[in-house]
């Protein structure tokens, strides 16, 4: 399963479905897709992922994948979706998630 983030102030972006439930389910919400955050709750939810992504263990971060290549931390695959809440935050804008394809 995909995920795909979307709000009027940055472009669409989409996740692999257990990335993106668990990054969701750092900001505070469920995780269920499809869902929203308003516009007022952005703010505290990037606040909320971006404290738990600090407080991650190093162990989070494998040194490989399963076939051989550097592994892709959980840090850095939240980075798209907290730029996309950043923007949403600035511009006061609300927050969709669904299924993507």
């Amino acid at each position: 399963m995909l995920v795909t983030f979307s709000c009027p102030a940055y472009a669409n972006i989409t996740l692999f479905g257990n990335v993106a439930i668990r990054l969701l389910q750092m900001t505070g919400h469920s995780g269920t897709v499809p869902g929203a955050l308003q516009a007022e709750e952005v703010p505290g939810a990037l606040a909320r992922l971006q404290t738990a992504l600090k407080q991650l263990p190093a162990s989070e971060e494998p040194a490989e994948g399963d076939d051989g290549e550097p592994a892709v931390s959980i840090q850095h695959r939240a980075l798209p979706l907290v730029e996309l809440l950043e923007a949403a935050a600035e511009a006061q804008c609300d927050v969709m998630w669904e299924r993507g394809s």
